[in-house]
């Protein structure tokens, strides 16, 4: 019995009898977008939603991120969920240095994007004021739909993103905006 299976989707590239061939850049964006390890930051309500997220009725699995890492150095997606102080700011931006590049930053939940409804002297009014935030999630919490939905956009933007983009001038700059090397 023959059984003939014909992907829905074809990349571009050259292809033959037994052979494909496409770009170094998209088979590594390939990869990286289906091997995501994130980093969990929690620090309140969202990181709730984020467990139910991870557990079997959303399961993150499917998309790559079931190895999570606890470990800034073998990790390479950052997810910030809660509430930050002004106090574990620096502590968050060391977090943030010690990950290998490439790296990405999820900023979920209203009180990590913008300081939410604490808008008082102790609460930093958006993560992206100490480090670079590559999607937003917004809610209060999100729901696990919309956790997956920022998942799939940096998986959108590993993807396209070429090898080489953190050597560029323009990339450096946007970190030195920052005050990081």
């Amino acid at each position: 019995m023959s059984i003939d299976i014909q992907p829905k989707h074809k990349p571009e590239g050259l292809e033959g009898a037994g052979y494909f061939a496409t770009s170094l850049d998209k088979v590594v964006g390939l990869a990286r977008a289906n091997s995501l390890w994130p980093l969990p930051f929690a620090t309140s309500c969202c990181g709730i939603e984020f467990m139910a997220t991870m557990a079997s009725h959303y399961d993150l699995a499917r998309f790559g991120s079931e190895r999570l890492s606890f470990s800034p150095r073998q990790a390479d997606l950052l997810m910030v969920m809660g509430t930050i102080s002004k106090k574990m700011g620096p502590i968050l931006r060391q977090v943030y240095e010690q990950m290998a590049e490439p790296k990405w930053v999820l900023s979920m939940g209203a009180c990590a994007s913008s300081g939410g409804i604490f808008d008082t002297y102790s609460v930093l009014q958006g993560i992206d004021r100490i480090i670079p935030v590559d999607v937003y999630i917004p809610g209060c919490p999100p729901r696990p739909e919309q956790v997956l939905d920022g998942i799939l956009k940096i998986q959108e933007l590993t993807k396209s993103e070429a090898i080489r983009r953190r050597d560029t001038p323009e990339y450096k700059a946007m970190l030195a905006t920052y005050g990081i090397e």
